[in-house]
């Protein structure tokens, strides 16, 4: 692009040992930088058994540059939820098109540990708590008011306020816990690409790779090694 800089973080003859801390940063600045509502935002790639793959939207909420993961909550028995279920593995994309950066994360997927899917969903609005036990993610509705019946059972169940579209409910400070079939997951980066771009379609192009093996809940990690790619 015209005015752009040849050189980036990326540019140096000697790379980042690792990646991952580099994406804390990145994230950081799209924070600072303001310039889209969700700079957390990332595209989470799933497939089912069958290998026919499926895409979405999700939050990240949290990067782990040690050990090596990125965390995101869901539904256990939505879509992706199940495709998780039955291959174990993900792909995650972030696009911060206004920076000019993005970043590829691939690798194994195991359900954060229940105490870290505790605190964050207590963290959420309550509003937000309602909805997860309302909805069944990805299962047939017949209606929107079969929908918002839900909300209202759930409200109900909880002496909590039913929540209504223009958000002028009272406040709400009762308990609401995590339903069973909601958490985290934590994907392992076991390949990162990190992207900047470039004049003339020369854009910089890293990929780290490490071996991963399975150690119960978590992974062993070996060394990155690194590799330039072209554009």
């Amino acid at each position: 692009m015209p005015g752009m800089s040849t050189q980036t973080e990326l540019s140096a003859g000697t790379p980042p040992a690792e990646p991952l801390a580099l994406l804390e940063r990145w994230l950081e600045e799209a924070r600072s930088a303001a310039t889209q509502p969700n700079p957390n935002a990332m595209v989470l790639a799933t497939c089912d058994a069958d290998g026919r793959p499926s895409a979405r939207v999700v939050l990240c909420k949290g990067v782990a540059a040690e050990p090596g993961y990125i965390a995101f909550y869901t539904n256990y028995a939505s879509r992706k939820g199940r495709e998780l279920a039955a291959t174990g593995r993900a792909a995650a994309v972030f696009h911060w098109d206004a920076l000019h950066r993005q970043v590829r994360i691939e690798g194994p997927v195991v359900r954060a540990p229940a105490a870290d899917s505790d605190a964050y969903f207590a963290s959420r609005p309550w509003q937000s708590r309602l909805g997860a036990w309302a909805s069944e993610q990805s299962a047939p509705v017949q209606s929107r008011s079969a929908l918002e019946r839900a909300l209202a059972a759930a409200a109900e169940r909880f002496g909590a306020p039913v929540p209504n579209a223009q958000g002028s409910e009272p406040p709400f400070g009762g308990p609401i816990p995590r339903p069973s079939h909601w958490g985290g997951y934590h994907l392992w980066a076991e390949s990162v690409e990190l992207w900047i771009e470039g004049p003339a379609r020369i854009h910089d192009r890293l990929e780290w790779r490490r071996p991963l093996t399975a150690a119960g809940e978590s992974f062993a990690a070996g060394p990155w090694s690194v590799t330039r790619l072209q554009p």
